[in-house]
């Protein structure tokens, strides 16, 4: 078994907490990818241009990625320019330029067995990429409020086909019409996916499965650099430790939501893949017996 991962890769121009860095790594098929690396083989659908540095295809290399599923076309690669306030909550997108991403059409290499991540893009990329596979172990899917206003019929077919759903809450309670978290996960539900996972930024994720829900709070870092593909990195680590796992037991699907929330915990601490790029298994051994620990119920009086 592998992930497989269709997303966009891009190159990110990001003003955050008085710092700027341009044009760095980004993409939602980026962060979903070097974040699943760490526990299950993986691959890589996208498209970039021939300006693409070759220092980044190394690096997925490095996290031992498999690039073939990447298309290098003629043209520029997908710019992202953006600006965060100072609570970090949302960015501001300055401008947008899709280039050879604007004609990107999924090619599968090995069309057989994996567990499929189609992150944040297009839902009509989305729906072909899935259309090309067979066998799929799993699907999960993660969409924005972008493809919620615009493509909501799209969205509403894919939901379907989708065992696993990421949305944040802004975007649960937008796809639903429900004012409550609670009611929005049902309604969610059913729309198709089994399992629904909202995402709240700092304030932690629910995990809705039929009548059960869990709740894992955000890694408390001290210092929040950068919150680009958060959300990416989440859906990446929660599926390579399902296709680890190769089961979706609540008691796999908890420790799930505790991994996933400390690798996206390691995102924000820097620009970029820095941080999750460089990460040790040590590390995150660490913080996720830190998160488990500080979670403990207490018995003293």
């Amino acid at each position: 078994m592998s992930v497989i991962i269709v997303g966009s890769v891009a190159l990110d121009t990001i003003e955050a907490g008085g710092k700027k860095v341009k044009e760095v790594l980004g993409g939602s098929a980026v962060y979903a990818s070097v974040a699943s690396s760490f526990l299950s083989k993986t691959s890589i659908i996208s498209a970039a241009g021939k300006d693409f540095p070759e220092k980044y295809i190394n690096m997925f290399k490095k996290h031992r990625i498999d690039v073939s599923g990447l298309q290098i076309a003629d043209g520029k690669t997908f710019r992202w320019k953006g600006k965060y306030s100072c609570d970090f909550n949302n960015a501001v997108t300055l401008h947008t330029k899709l280039n050879v991403f604007k004609n990107f059409k999924p090619i599968i290499q090995n069309k057989n067995g994996g567990y499929l991540l189609l992150a944040n893009i297009d839902p009509d990329i989305q729906f072909q990429a899935l259309k090309n596979l067979c066998n799929i172990k799993l699907v999960a899917l993660d969409t924005m409020n972008l493809w919620i206003k615009t493509k909501i019929k799209k969205l509403k077919n894919l939901f379907k086909l989708t065992d696993i759903l990421f949305v944040n809450e802004e975007e649960a309670k937008q796809f639903t019409g429900k004012k409550n978290i609670i009611a929005a996960a049902k309604a969610l539900s059913e729309t198709g996916p089994a399992i629904i996972i909202i995402k709240r930024g700092e304030y932690g994720s629910f995990l809705f499965k039929k009548n059960e829900m869990f709740f894992v709070p955000s890694y408390p870092v001290e210092k929040v650099t950068d919150t680009t593909g958060a959300g990416d990195t989440f859906a990446g680590a929660f599926i390579s430790y399902v296709e680890s796992e190769k089961n979706l037991s609540s008691p796999v699907l908890k420790h799930a939501m505790f991994y996933a929330a400390v690798m996206a915990s390691f995102n924000i601490e820097s620009f970029s893949i820095s941080r999750l790029s460089n990460l040790t298994k040590k590390e995150i051994s660490a913080r996720l017996y830190s998160l488990k620990k500080i979670t403990e119920l207490s018995h003293e009086k």
